[in-house]
């Protein structure tokens, strides 16, 4: 697959760069409680440093629902980027707005600045084309040139991903680079037994994976909050878990075309239940095809697989000699 690489940009000393991360990470009472994402973006942030660049990092984090909630503040994650870098880095406290402008403005090169929460700003996920465009033009304000380097972030058509790439000369991160080229090499000439495990929360986020996948695997395994809506495709009652309704046709299919074309798809056979998503929570491990049939009825909440699917997924990846796993 071809890329527009960070060379393809020339030189970027003295040029605002604009670096679309992935730093989506978990935080509990203001504290990352993993950093993977955020060390994963460090390699391309030093070798930007090294060339003289004068960086702004964006990325989303958590749901905020297109207004700023102190909750999903990147506050702590410029702190811990800054930890990463052994050097400051600025933070601005908006999106768009006088904070960011004059953080961006008070760059030198080689220096980071950090952006507040991407969806602080309802364009960001816009539907409407106008309006998240709208703000595209307000973040390529901030930068002479594009780096993305999301990937779990760039099959989406959101503003800073989508609409940016269009406006400002853009080029694909280390870490795009990489990720591409594994899966370049996993749909060339992969070892068999191929075996793909998904997860997530969500099938739409999985779509383009599933898809691309489908025709090239031996067995996908389906975990994560997602596997709730294959066990309603499947005629489960699933109570108050996760699930989309509007994908279950779409699931459907997947199944109708992996049994025609001879891939396995392993649903899970159990699932933990619980009253509620919470660590201490009242829980319980049920059948799949009875996950209303335990103390919390159709109100409970499926958190994850259960023993039982753990082991059958555990003998599959052993069994395998090549394995993919997505969320």
């Amino acid at each position: 697959m071809a890329l527009r690489t960070l060379d393809s940009l020339g030189s970027l000393a003295g040029k605002r760069v604009i670096v679309r991360c992935d730093l989506n990470v978990p935080l509990k009472d203001g504290v990352i409680t993993d950093d993977g994402r955020v060390r994963a973006s460090v390699p391309t942030l030093n070798a930007l440093i090294n060339q003289g660049a004068r960086l702004v990092v964006c990325s989303h984090l958590g749901r905020p629902d297109g207004a700023p909630d102190p909750k999903y503040s990147l506050e702590p994650v410029a702190q811990r980027l800054s930890e990463l870098l052994g050097k400051p880095v600025a933070f601005a406290r908006d999106t768009v707005g006088e904070s960011a402008h004059d953080a961006v403005a008070a760059l030198e090169d080689g220096d980071v600045a950090v952006i507040e929460n991407l969806r602080f700003n309802a364009g960001e996920t816009a539907k409407d084309a106008e309006v998240r465009g709208a703000f595209a033009r307000e973040l390529s304000a901030l930068g002479d040139a594009l780096v993305s380097d999301g990937f779990g972030v760039v099959h989406r058509k959101q503003a800073s991903v989508y609409d940016l790439a269009g406006i400002l000369p853009s080029a694909a991160g280390f870490l795009i680079e990489k990720e591409v080229d594994v899966l370049d090499r996993l749909t060339e000439k992969p070892e068999r037994p191929y075996t793909v495990v998904l997860g997530g929360s969500k099938v739409s986020d999985k779509l383009g994976v599933i898809e691309h996948l489908l025709p090239r695997v031996d067995r996908i395994l389906v975990g994560g909050g997602m596997l709730f809506t294959f066990l309603k495709a499947k005629g489960y009652e699933v109570g108050k878990s996760l699930l989309e309704e509007d994908q279950i046709d779409t699931v459907t299919r997947y199944m109708t075309t992996a049994q025609e074309s001879g891939v396995e798809i392993v649903l899970p056979v159990d699932a933990v239940m619980a009253a509620s998503f919470s660590a201490d929570a009242e829980h319980v491990v049920a059948p799949a095809d009875s996950l209303e049939e335990t103390p919390f009825g159709a109100t409970g909440l499926g958190l994850d697989i259960g023993p039982d699917t753990a082991k059958i997924f555990g003998d599959a990846i052993r069994a395998s000699k090549t394995v993919f796993w997505n969320g």
